[in-house]
């Protein structure tokens, strides 16, 4: 068993980092709208970057019905409203005698970063545009197990609220402070918990404390020439104890499995002491495994502050593909044909036609040869095969595993996708396909500005109830568009990132000019409220990987039975019979 080293660098706060802290991402990264209408990324972390989009805005103004005016933009707050610190000096005196200076904040930029997640209406909009009504009292920024359970214990004595905080990128609502709670709250910030604590290669297994990012892991990991194979979309800033938390689920999940399926075991620090197994397990019949109530526990019962995981040898071949398919319906098709095989790659996702156009939209300018070979493309698509351009769809894929692997998979995918009825679209498209997984929260930052809400939404949902789910989630939000007489149309697009046996995941995204309405992110919230109850109403799930939190708990009571969820309230009475740990998240929403 190795132990590998912990890298040293300079202690983290979050209001010095490189982050933007109330927007997505980096600081060194955004869109940015040109004098001749084109948009360009800034930045150099994507391969978006630094490429001039001259289609992003025609195709928005299209999609919606309006005309971005590059004069007409929302002010944000220049100096946002942080209320004062609601301290308890018996517990502040405690603190400051306990822990070094380092450790704890109460900077105001902090405490409001530390205040909200990326929740688009509830959330962003309000920090940004508004005001967030409560504000995180305290930061500590925690290093150690042994400083969880000395911060818990005069949490104990002092009856202070303690909410975990990993990268901050919940999107339900999950980080809003409760309006009830009035005790002081303090956000334990876990991303300098962020080394491998060891590796073992032989068992194929890593422990790794839970304020590490995805990619910091996996670059970590990587230098052994190991991965853990966990890929969601927010794999820059998201934390594996957020991961354990929200019960995640990642791209490459075929391969690798949901998080649930990675973690051998999960270290929690409570106000009733460590939950653990004393070991990692294979597989065992132990009875009822406490570990399983940490997943998806939000924040409500405890601080995660390790794991151990599954790690696999680093694939000797990664390879995308994709194929593009005449319409929503053959495509469906060709990935529940999919569902059934051997030969399933690591990543397969579906884009209907609105995102079909929208990944077109983020192509850069063609010159000379290319731009010849596009045109060529285009004219084999619309006039050859007879394909309708608003009615197309594409699936692409990512392969991973050895050469033979990758080429059985390939091969297989292949005379699938030319039996259902498509044609195969190549590497590169299916390399560009992913592009909009790490551009969509920027850009949704940068429509933001030209008064356009956008936002995400994610279900599971049988292969019976796909078109249902999809018809009445859109019918819903064009109703309710009307009916609060939006300008323009409403954006609407959905994707399948996941299959399962029995079903899929589906990924909405919705959006709309909210020009001229007065607090709209308030009705927008009511909108994303309205369009979850038809998902559930025609067959889809509460969430299927971005959790409950307090965006989703009126749902809760269709998803489990009452004596379920007294039974979760039960647990939590007796092992934090103070409510320490008093966000109020899911079944404990107020």
């Amino acid at each position: 068993m190795d132990k590998l080293y912990k890298t040293k660098h300079e202690k983290f706060f979050a209001h010095t980092h490189n982050t933007w802290g109330h927007k997505w991402g980096y600081k060194d990264t955004k869109f940015i709208l040109n004098e001749d209408g084109s948009v360009r990324m800034g930045g150099d972390r994507y391969e978006l970057c630094g490429a001039d989009l001259p289609d992003l805005i025609p195709y928005i103004e299209e999609m919606l019905g309006i005309i971005i005016d590059p004069n007409d933009t929302l002010p944000e707050v220049e100096n946002k409203p942080v209320r004062d610190a609601q301290i308890n000096e018996p517990f502040m005196n405690k603190v400051k005698s306990t822990f070094p200076e380092d450790r704890y904040s109460i900077n105001d930029e902090d405490r409001l970063i530390h205040s909200h997640g990326q929740t688009t209406s509830e959330e962003v909009y309000k920090v940004l545009y508004s005001e967030v009504k409560r504000n995180i009292d305290l930061v500590f920024y925690i290093e150690s197990e042994e400083e969880a359970v000395q911060l818990i214990n005069l949490a104990d004595q002092f009856d202070i609220c303690l909410v975990p905080f990993g990268g901050g990128t919940s999107v339900s609502s999950a980080l809003i402070i409760p309006e009830s709670e009035t005790r002081m709250v303090v956000a334990v910030d876990m991303r300098r918990m962020d080394k491998i604590e060891w590796i073992n290669e032989e068992d194929r297994r890593v422990c790794v404390q839970a304020g590490i990012t995805g990619s910091r892991m996996e670059e970590l990991l990587g230098e052994k020439g190991f991965t853990v194979g966990h890929e969601p979309d927010s794999i820059e800033l998201s934390t594996l104890g957020g991961w354990i938390a929200t019960n995640a689920s990642g791209m490459k999940k075929n391969r690798y499995g949901n998080i649930e399926d990675i973690v051998e075991n999960v270290t929690m620090v409570s106000p009733n002491g460590t939950i653990e197994q004393v070991d990692p397990i294979i597989r065992a019949s132990i009875g009822i495994k406490p570990q399983n109530i940490l997943f998806g526990s939000e924040g409500n019962l405890g601080i995660i502050t390790k794991a151990i995981l599954k790690i696999h040898k680093k694939p000797e071949v990664h390879k995308y593909n994709s194929a593009v398919f005449p319409n929503w319906e053959t495509g469906l098709k060709f990935l529940y044909e999919l569902s059934k095989t051997n030969f399933i790659p690591a990543s397969v996702r579906l884009v209907d036609n609105v995102q079909f156009r929208f990944g077109q939209a983020l192509k850069s300018r063609t010159t000379g040869i290319h731009k010849y070979i596009d045109s060529m493309k285009k004219f084999v698509l619309l006039n050859i095969k007879g394909y309708d351009p608003y009615q197309m769809c594409a699936s692409t894929f990512v392969m991973e595993g050895t050469k033979d692997e990758v080429a059985y998979q390939e091969k297989n995918i292949s005379k699938l996708a030319l039996a259902c009825g498509g044609i195969i679209g190549g590497e590169e498209n299916g390399k560009r396909g992913y592009l909009l997984t790490f551009a969509i929260a920027y850009i949704r930052d940068f429509l933001t500005d030209f008064h356009v809400i956008g936002e995400t939404m994610e279900t599971s949902v049988p292969w019976s109830k796909i078109k249902s789910t999809c018809d009445a989630a859109t019918e819903k939000l064009y109703e309710l568009h009307e009916k609060y007489n939006f300008p323009g149309k409403p954006y609407m697009s959905y994707r399948i990132p996941q299959i399962y046996h029995t079903g899929v995941c589906i990924y909405f995204m919705l959006g709309m000019s909210v020009k001229g309405i007065p607090n709209p992110e308030d009705i927008f919230g009511s909108i994303e409220h309205e369009i979850r109850k038809v998902i559930m109403e025609n067959g889809g799930s509460i969430s299927h990987h971005h959790g409950v939190g307090k965006l989703r708990k009126d749902f809760m009571g269709k998803t489990l039975s009452q004596s379920s969820i007294d039974l979760i309230k039960n647990i939590k009475k007796v092992h934090d019979p103070k409510n320490i740990f008093g966000i109020r998240n899911n079944v404990f929403a107020d």
